[in-house]
């Protein structure tokens, strides 16, 4: 009787231990995305539009400063890592249909101690789940920044940069955002005026380097949207817009 008591205590404490063991890291931002849901309920979204992904770098960035009149839609949650939007992506991406997604992620993986190897295979699952479900989306990738406080990592986080750069050269569809040349100074380090006291996380100087990148590639996106259709005889070269 003690040995089946035992035995059936086994089991019972190693279904828990298993169950337990199946439960995501990425459940940690549960009460995010369910805020974010909340939110669409209050307030539903146009399918469409640009959507901004990723962790608090995503998170920090007023996008409604830095894109006026533009149908963006920030769903950063910070300190997440690509395999958290890849977990939720069916409740952070799908909902919204984007025409464009700007994804920054990567920077908080290698703080965790994940490879560049790692990093780039997360990014091409991610970028293989957008390309599956919306083909025509396009995908612009923010690589990761170059930071006082992450500076020792920045060898690994640039082998990373440097693997899902040569992957999104493979596709029309991804877009990789160079930024590194103009967040470093004349000696190759961190410019500290685009960063915080942290050393980490932007300012608005940071902020506007990456939208005078970003922001060509999502007006170009929306063009056609918002161009009226012309035929070909209407169709003319338009000069060039100037700076």
């Amino acid at each position: 009787m003690i040995r089946i008591l035992l035995a059936t205590t086994f089991i019972v404490v190693a279904g828990m231990a298993g169950a337990e063991e199946k439960v995501s890291p990425s459940e940690k931002w549960a009460t995010s995305i369910q805020g974010f849901e909340k939110q669409d309920q209050d307030k539903p979204v146009a399918s469409g539009g640009i959507l901004f992904l990723g962790s608090s770098s995503i998170r920090m960035w007023n996008l409604g400063k830095f894109f006026p009149g533009m149908p963006v839609l920030n769903r950063g949650f910070g300190g997440s890592e690509i395999a958290d939007s890849i977990y939720y992506f069916d409740r952070v991406v799908v909902p919204y249909a984007p025409a464009a997604i700007v994804f920054y992620a990567g920077d908080n993986d290698v703080a965790h101690g994940k490879t560049a190897e790692q990093v780039t295979k997360d990014y091409t699952i991610f970028a293989g789940k957008v390309h599956e479900i919306f083909p025509e989306a396009r995908l612009l990738y923010v690589p990761i920044k170059p930071s006082i406080a992450r500076w020792n990592l920045y060898p690994e986080m640039k082998k990373a940069n440097e693997a899902i750069k040569a992957h999104c050269e493979s596709d029309e569809r991804e877009i990789f955002i160079d930024i590194e040349a103009k967040m470093l100074d004349a000696k190759g380090k961190p410019r500290k005026e685009l960063l915080l006291k942290d050393g980490l996380h932007m300012t608005d100087a940071g902020y506007q380097i990456w939208a005078d990148l970003v922001k060509p590639h999502l007006v170009a996106v929306l063009a056609p949207k918002e161009a009226a259709p012309v035929s070909a005889a209407e169709a003319v070269p338009a000069p060039a817009a100037g700076e």
